[in-house]
């Protein structure tokens, strides 16, 4: 049986609280990272660190935080796509149809 382990901490005048060092280490939490609660019927609340759905792809998010750091970093960097260029992307897409909610397949099945 694995052994239980209770913290406590303060609300604030504002409701706020800190969540404690023992509590951030089980969970892995840092700076910025979100945290779930599960609020039982029988009134116990169950603090979790968010994780993404399972539809999600990880690669993304890292990639799209690593775009809007750079982003944040360098804006000298973009580029206004010029007209000759947005022209081509449509030829190139024309009659193409894309579900977005569709799953994607493995092409060796």
């Amino acid at each position: 049986m694995s052994a239980t382990l209770e913290v406590d901490s303060t609300l604030t005048e504002r409701y706020q609280t800190t969540v404690p060092q023992t509590v951030r280490r089980a969970l892995k939490l840092g700076k910025g990272d979100k945290i779930h609660y599960t609020i039982r019927s029988n009134g116990e609340v169950v603090l979790t660190r968010h994780t993404t759905s399972s539809d999600s792809d990880p690669a993304l998010g890292a990639f799209l935080t690593f775009l809007a750091a750079d982003i944040a970093n360098h804006p000298e960097r973009l580029k206004a796509m010029d007209a000759s260029f947005v022209q081509k992307l449509q030829t190139l897409t024309e009659g193409v149809e894309l579900d977005l909610n569709c799953a994607l397949t493995d092409d060796d099945e």
